[in-house]
C-alpha cells in the first residue's frame, strides 16, 4: 500500500513529487509512455521563472526529476489503464499490475490535437508548436500562420499580432466557430489575414530543418497553393489524459477533471494537478504551481486518516 501515488510526469506530476518526497510521503510516480510531458517536444523555454536566459525544455524537465529523487520519489515505467476506489483507498491497474494507494495526484496532462502530417512529431520546436504564448516571441518581424477557427485559435492569432510581421488564420470552414466577440476582435485586426476553406497539406522544410512554409488546399475546389511562414502554430484543441478515470471520477464534457476546492477532485484523497484539469492556461509555471497545491493538500488529507 503506497501513501500517494502520482500519475504523470510533467512539471505538474514532477513537482508534486518533490514536495511529496520532501514531506516524507515517499511517493510512487507513473511516468506513463511520455514522459515529461509536453515541454520535452520544446526546446528553449523562456518564460519559466528563474533562467534569465531561458532553458531547454528536456533539460528542465530532467531537472525536475533528479531533484525528486534526490528526496526519495520513486519512479516506474508505467502506464495506467484502471482505475478504481477501494473500500478507503484507491486501486490502480498500469501494465498488468495492480498498485494500490491511500492517495492519488493525477497529473496526466492533455495532448494537442495535430494535423496527422508527415514529420509533424520531427518538426514540433523546429517552426511546429500549438502553444503562443510559449512560442511566440520567438518569431518576431517574420510571417506565421495559426491552424483552427475556435476561440483558442483567434486568441493566439490575436496574440501573435504582438510579434509577427503578418499572421495567416488558416480554417477549414468559411466562418469562424469562434465566439462572436473574439471573430470580431481577430478579423478587424489588420495584421490577421484569414484563409477561408484550407486546410495544410504538407510542411516545408529548409535545409536546417526549420519550418518555411506550408502546401495549402481549398477543401472546395482542390485548388493548391504554397504560404511561406516561419512557425505553424496548430490550435484545434487538446485531449485530457482522463480515459482511465472516465466513470469514476467528475469531468467536464470535454473530458477535464472537475476541481471542488483546490486540487480536490470528486474523490476524497484524490487530487489534480496541470493540464488535466486546466483548459484554460496551460503553462508550465501555472502546472507547477498546482503540482505543489495537489501534494500539500495530499499530505494534509493523509495527516487526517492517521
Amino acid at each position: 500500500m503506497q501513501k500517494v501515488i502520482i500519475v504523470g510526469t510533467g512539471c505538474a506530476g514532477l513537482t508534486a513529487a518533490i514536495y511529496a518526497a520532501r514531506a516524507n510521503l515517499e511517493p510512487l510516480v507513473l511516468e506513463g509512455r511520455e514522459p515529461g510531458g509536453q515541454l520535452t517536444t520544446t526546446t528553449l523555454v523562456e518564460n519559466f521563472p528563474g533562467f534569465p536566459e531561458g532553458i531547454d525544455g528536456p533539460q528542465l524537465i530532467m531537472n525536475m526529476h533528479r531533484q525528486a529523487e534526490k528526496f526519495g520519489a520513486v519512479f516506474k515505467y508505467a502506464e495506467v489503464q484502471g482505475f478504481e476506489p477501494v473500500n478507503w483507498h484507491y486501486r490502480l491497474h498500469a501494465d498488468g499490475e495492480l498498485i494500490e494507494a491511500q492517495s492519488v495526484i493525477i497529473a496526466t496532462g492533455a495532448s494537442a490535437k495535430w494535423l496527422g502530417l508527415d514529420n509533424e512529431c520531427k518538426l514540433k520546436g523546429h517552426g511546429l508548436t500549438s502553444c503562443a504564448t510559449c512560442d511566440g516571441a520567438f518569431y518576431r518581424n517574420v510571417p506565421v500562420c495559426v491552424v483552427g477557427g475556435g476561440d483558442t485559435a483567434t486568441e493566439e492569432a490575436i496574440f501573435l499580432t504582438r510579434f509577427a510581421s503578418e499572421v495567416y488564420l488558416i480554417h477549414r470552414r468559411d466562418t469562424l466557430r469562434a465566439t462572436k466577440i473574439m471573430a470580431e476582435r481577430a478579423l478587424k485586426n489588420h495584421k490577421i489575414k484569414p484563409i477561408w476553406n484550407t486546410e495544410i497539406s504538407r510542411y516545408l522544410v529548409d535545409a536546417k530543418g526549420e519550418i518555411e512554409g506550408v502546401d495549402l488546399r481549398n477543401v472546395e475546389t482542390g485548388k493548391t497553393t504554397t504560404l511561406p511562414v516561419k512557425c505553424v502554430f496548430v490550435a484545434i484543441g487538446h485531449t485530457p489524459n482522463t480515459s482511465p478515470f472516465k466513470g469514476k471520477i467528475e469531468m467536464d464534457p470535454n473530458g477535464y477533471l472537475l476541481l471542488k476546492r483546490g486540487t480536490q477532485t470528486s474523490l476524497p484523497g484524490v487530487f489534480a494537478a496541470g493540464d488535466v484539469a486546466d483548459p484554460y492556461y496551460r503553462q508550465a509555471v501555472t502546472a507547477a504551481g498546482k503540482g505543489c497545491a495537489a501534494a500539500m493538500e495530499a499530505e494534509r488529507y493523509l495527516t487526517d486518516l492517521e
